[in-house]
């Protein structure tokens, strides 16, 4: 039992369990203190660990510095913060990673809570800085007060885990579930596409307090608000098919139903305000955008559900629901909308013809006219959706069509 191959098991090396993760691009101030603070917490916790600095392009001197302060320098050539990042996840040799900017902001001795975590079978550790404490200056106010805490609030509401700080950049996870999950931002989006896809991979995620101090920079931050700010809005909204499609669709699809067939029956009058011809033509428009969007929201949901991104629900993997998602059903639908509004609009066609194509000036043509319209308009899209569907499936199974989660 103590010989493998002719050699003693304690021959080899011991699995390496935590890499320190630092992104880094001109951090010549600060990285050498980071770089110290996390090699003294290895040794005093006795973690055997390495600390990783992942280098994005610097012109001064924080690769030389960041090596002789004892960390392993790996350089990354596509530029950006997620870029920084996964080329280091790719490079860390350590069972779990704890990754922080090297800007100094974070503590780098007080990372114990984060391995408590890991070890307690956490995959992915979020640190929150509001119930940590955030120093005078450490953040700015706009970022403090609005941005942090309104995205925050989204991605807690699209996602439907407890993080209450969705751009915390110290966190810690398990290297080989998050490498598993096919993280592709390169940008500061990465921080929300972590979070999201790790949600969808159905991973432990929980949080932990951690405090943010004022980075030791002597200039601006590369964290650029507005620009920043919308690219994580626009990440959360992308993957949330939920909130981007179904819901806003559902309700529009639902109120211009309501009132496309309320105005069929005639004009309707609240106080001073007349509805007509005019108020259902734009209600038939609603009712194909809203139907349009459901589409969109259903097939987005397909698509992560088969890239792996997102994980089966009892609604999704419903037998009914499968017996009815079929090209088959789609056609029959859209036929069942297309061939009456057909029919419609030829009835009302003939009496034109009879007219000896004159003006049209019986609103009751008119509103049958739109009515018989958005019939066909939601027809041709539930055909040509479920065509467009089975297209796209049909290359997914036969491989022509390859999706990375």
């Amino acid at each position: 039992m103590g010989k493998l191959c002719g050699q003693r098991m304690s021959d080899f090396p011991k699995p390496m369990e935590l890499t320190i993760l630092m992104p880094c691009l001109n951090e010549a101030l600060t990285v050498k203190k980071c770089v110290s603070d996390a090699i003294n917490f290895l040794h005093k916790y006795g973690i055997h660990g390495e600390v990783l600095v992942a280098d994005n392009g610097s012109t001064d001197e924080s690769c030389q510095i960041a090596q002789q302060a004892g960390a392993r320098v790996v350089e990354i050539k596509e530029r950006g913060y997620g870029a920084a990042l996964l080329g280091g996840i790719n490079a860390a040799h350590g069972r779990y990673i704890i990754m922080g900017d090297a800007d100094d902001s974070y503590d780098f001795t007080d990372l114990q809570p984060f391995m408590d975590a890991l070890r307690g079978g956490a995959q992915l550790v979020m640190g929150n800085r509001f119930r940590g404490g955030i120093a005078d200056g450490a953040m700015p106010f706009l970022h403090r007060w609005l941005g942090n805490p309104v995205l925050s609030a989204l991605g807690r509401l699209f996602f439907k885990i407890p993080v209450g700080d969705f751009h915390c950049g110290l966190r810690a996870f398990h290297t080989q579930s998050v490498r598993n999950i096919h993280l592709t931002a390169s940008g500061m989006e990465f921080a929300t596409e972590m979070v999201a896809k790790a949600s969808f991979a159905g991973l432990r995620i929980v949080e932990v307090p951690t405090t943010l101090r004022p980075d030791g920079r002597d200039r601006a931050p590369h964290l650029r608000t507005w620009r920043d700010g919308w690219r994580h809005l626009r990440f959360m909204l992308l993957f949330s098919p939920l909130w981007l499609f179904l819901v806003p669709g559902f309700l529009l699809l639902a109120l211009c139903t309501a009132g496309l067939l309320t105005l069929l029956q005639g004009p309707i009058q609240f106080g001073g305000i007349g509805l007509d011809v005019h108020t259902m033509l734009f209600c038939g428009m609603g009712v194909s955008l809203g139907f349009q969007a459901l589409q969109w929201g259903a097939l987005v949901q397909w698509l992560g559900v088969k890239a792996g991104m997102r994980r089966t629900t009892a609604y999704t993997s419903a037998k009914w629901i499968n017996k009815l998602a079929t090209v088959e059903a789609g056609l029959l639908l859209g036929i069942a909308f297309f061939i009456p509004g057909l029919w419609w609009a030829v009835e009302l066609t003939s009496q034109w013809i009879q007219s000896d194509f004159g003006a049209v000036g019986n609103s009751a043509v008119l509103r049958s006219a739109i009515a018989a319209s958005t019939l066909m308009i939601v027809g041709a899209q539930t055909v040509g959706g479920s065509l467009f569907a089975a297209a796209l499936n049909a290359g997914i199974e036969s491989g022509f069509i390859r999706l990375r989660g």
